[in-house]
Parts: C-alpha cells; structure tokens; sequence
C-alpha cells in the first residue's frame, strides 16, 4: 500500500475483500449506459461488488487519518477591511485623489485601480453592501468629473 494514492489503496483494500469474501461474482454485469461515462468502468463497479456504498465508507474511514476525521473547526468570523468602512461620498473621493489635471485616461484608470480594490465580488458577502456603496458614489464622481472635463474641453 506504500507508494498508493490513498485513493487507490482504497481500491485494492475493496478488491482484496471482495475476493475473500466470494463477493467477487463471475456473472457479466449488465450494460450500463450512462452519457459521457465508460460503460464499462460503471460495470467492473458493480460486478466486482465496489458499488456497495457501505464497503466503500467503511475502507474510507478505515485509511483516513485523524485530522480526516477530527470535527470541522468553526471558521473566525472575517474582519471588515479598514476602506470599505469609508462609505461617505468625502471619504471616497478622497480616496481617488482626483487632482486639478485629470485626463479621461487618467479618469478611466482611477475607476479600474478603485474597482479592483473595492468592486463586491471581491469581498466577502458581508462586506457586499458597503463595497457597493463605495462603486456607486466612486463611479457617480467619476462620471460627474468627465463630464466637467468634456464641458472644459469645449470651451
């Protein structure tokens, strides 16, 4: 069993039962079809008795280790990250830094840059609501600041 996957070790535990056992039948297995699945590899299963799900648990928890089986440890609740707590339309147009020479490229890579730090499905679903908040006021005041800057430019 060295040298095994634990999968596979699995496997040969399964087969060596099944031929002590006489479980091992030598009667063909009927065809399964089954769409994009070899029907024989579903047929081999059921004649050499590997389709008992009981047999299966048992070897599975008889090779897995104790931190397979050790109870799931309750996960920390996550932190909320220090921006997404600025949700003031002040404190986001802080946060972009706009100056008195932004260009509509300079514009379009302010949205990106805040977008990949601040943009909700990079959060955790408890954090959604306040990244929310920060895109839409982030993506009115750039918008409001193109809009300035085309009114500038034709003039």
């Amino acid at each position: 069993m060295f040298g095994m996957s634990v999968f596979q070790s699995v496997l040969e535990r399964l087969k060596a039962e099944a031929d002590e056992d006489g479980a091992a039948d030598e009667e063909q297995a009927p065809s399964t079809n089954i769409r994009g699945l070899n029907g024989g590899f579903v047929s081999n299963l059921v004649s050499s008795g590997m389709a008992d799900s009981s047999a299966v648990q048992r070897a599975y928890f008889d090779m897995a280790g104790d931190d397979m089986l050790a109870p799931a440890k309750p996960m920390a609740k996550p932190v909320i990250p220090d921006h997404l707590r600025r949700i003031h339309p002040e404190q986001v147009a802080s946060d972009l830094a706009f100056t008195d020479n932004e260009t509509p490229q300079g514009l379009a890579d302010k949205r990106r840059r805040f977008a990949a730090e601040n943009h909700p499905d990079r959060h955790h679903p408890d954090f959604r609501a306040n990244a929310t908040v920060r895109m839409k006021i982030a993506n009115m005041l750039i918008d409001e600041a193109q809009r300035r800057l085309r009114v500038t430019q034709r003039n």
